[in-house]
């Protein structure tokens, strides 16, 4: 594997990550490195560990005991494995899935429900942590009027970005994104695109696509993942124009596979 040199302080520090489920390997001798502020992709075919990876970086591991993992996932210094707290990790690093689970409450509620775990109560609070939420998220012009409609009613592509704005009422150092766009239209997708490109500036985010142009324009470095190894890790133009130093990883970003 090729990476970039590395920084003194990333925000996530993976080293020898490996994944199995009872006896079957899915994931082996993972490094990378990601930077604060940076959107870094990591692309692949189907099988390469990639949703198995992200399931680590956010501790789901803890709720499955045929899952296991070896290796080391550093955040913000601090191994996750030592986190007594889960939820407290979880708040810091959220998760967005391919397809969109709306709770089965109010869009308002949705996105409250975090804040009020963590002990905030009063109205006008929740209110402007909803708007900042549901504006970052791209939704707030079609549903500011109808916050006490079901989520469960929302079009797939707003119920994905009520699934992004509930991860962000988290407050999150760090969002993890997987194929949100599998479920929702072109148009959505490009709005979602563009709220990840002004979210960049306050956060960290790791995007999982099965789309290697969307890549191409959104990631500042990707990993490319096959068959559950970390082939090459660069930054993102350079692995479209060339500047790779795995044929595999030629193959793939130029549709040869996958």
């Amino acid at each position: 594997m090729v990476s970039d040199t590395p920084t003194q302080d990333p925000l996530l520090s993976v080293r020898g990550l490996g994944i199995r489920y009872g006896t079957k390997q899915v994931l082996s001798g993972v490094d990378f490195e990601v930077q604060r502020n940076e959107i870094f992709g990591v692309i692949g075919p189907a099988n390469a560990g990639k949703t198995s990876m992200l399931r680590v970086l956010n501790r789901m591991d803890a709720f499955n005991k045929n899952m296991h993992v070896d290796g080391e996932v550093r955040f913000r210094g601090k191994d996750i494995k030592s986190w007594r707290n889960l939820y407290a990790l979880r708040r810091r690093i959220g998760v967005v899935f391919p397809l969109p689970v709306g709770l089965p409450m109010s869009i308002y509620d949705n996105v409250a429900l975090s804040p009020r775990l963590r002990g905030i109560k009063k109205k006008a609070q929740l209110d402007e942590i909803v708007e900042r939420c549901l504006t970052r998220a791209a939704l707030w012009d079609e549903v500011k009027d109808r916050q006490s409609q079901l989520g469960s009613l929302l079009s797939g592509g707003q119920q994905q970005r009520l699934t992004i704005a509930r991860a962000l009422s988290q407050d999150p150092e760090l969002l993890l994104l997987d194929e949100f766009s599998i479920a929702v239209d072109p148009v959505t997708t490009m709005k979602i695109e563009d709220v990840l490109r002004e979210l960049k500036s306050e956060l960290t985010i790791i995007l999982v696509t099965n789309l290697v142009q969307q890549a191409r324009r959104l990631a500042d470095r990707t990993a490319f993942f096959l068959g559950g190894t970390c082939v090459e890790v660069g930054v993102t133009e350079d692995l479209f124009t060339g500047e790779v130093q795995d044929q595999r990883t030629r193959d793939y970003v130029e549709g040869r596979f996958g």
